[in-house]
């Protein structure tokens, strides 16, 4: 830890919430600290008291300390309907009014944002197809493909190195072909239950610790803002979609929307570690 990571008095946050009327919550947050909420009229900050940002090369605290900053926010979105998730680490220097005086400052944009997604969670959704069933619709379909099998049968074995060579790139233009058109085709299907559809970064799968050589491609990673009420709806929909032979989709949720949070803060407000 360096010394500017220390300070004398902190508030390390987890979340905003939206209050109805007088509230309380407690959890055990990160590194086991007692988490409390900071009310400011009918907004409400969950909190710890911390002297320093989190800050460790050890990956496994790390991924402790993540962990337990996401069960404190699924316990308050639990508690008090969807929250504005706040990034792991982010602190506002000072005393308990130092997070009023921040929040006061924010109050448009948090205000906004609770209202905007109220009852609504994020879902996180990848499509994966077989490759080798992929292959052999792709081999079967596609004329050049059939053409380019035939020229390398025939050839000797240099002009066959290079004809290989031109099947192996059509048949990654014909697969990210079909990728694109996947994924086309689900997004559209996600807006018509959903509220929001977002591209996944590049990511292997939405579990790091399932990624592996299993066999299966994936076609298209979303994750999607839904109101509470249209889960079925969204899970129909997608045992629909892996129906399909060779097709396998992975959908985790209900979360609470941190793909969809705003940035909030700046030089003078919360910090990140």
């Amino acid at each position: 830890m360096s010394e500017t990571d220390a300070f004398d008095e902190g508030r390390y946050l987890y979340c905003a919430v939206r209050l109805d009327g007088d509230a309380e919550f407690s959890a055990t947050g990160v590194d086991d600290e007692p988490v409390r909420l900071v009310a400011v009229d009918d907004i409400g900050v969950v909190v710890h008291d911390c002297e320093s940002l989190y800050d460790t090369a050890d990956m496994d605290v790390v991924r402790t300390w993540v962990l337990q900053h996401q069960r404190v926010v699924d316990e308050a979105g639990e508690a008090f309907d969807t929250p504005l998730p706040f990034q792991f680490d982010t602190v506002v220097t000072g005393s308990d009014e130092s997070v009023r005086e921040w929040v006061r400052e924010e109050r448009e944009t948090v205000g906004d944002y609770l209202d905007a997604v109220a009852g609504h969670w994020e879902y996180r959704i990848e499509l994966r197809r077989d490759e080798q069933a992929l292959v052999e619709d792709l081999e079967a379909s596609d004329d050049r493909l059939g053409e380019l099998d035939t020229e390398i049968a025939d050839a000797g074995s240099g002009t066959a190195f290079m004809l290989e060579k031109q099947y192996d790139q059509r048949l990654r233009e014909l697969k990210r072909e079909r990728r694109n058109e996947r994924a086309g085709a689900l997004h559209e299907r996600l807006e018509s239950v959903v509220r929001n559809v977002s591209e996944l970064g590049e990511r292997t799968t939405l579990d790091d610790e399932d990624a592996g050589d299993d066999g299966m491609e994936t076609q298209a990673r979303f994750t999607v803002l839904a109101p509470a009420d249209r889960e079925d709806d969204l899970g129909d929909l997608l045992d629909e979609v892996a129906a399909e032979s060779g097709v396998e989709v992975r959908f985790t949720g209900p979360w609470p929307p941190y793909s969809f949070a705003p940035a909030i803060g700046g030089e003078d407000g919360a910090e990140t570690g």
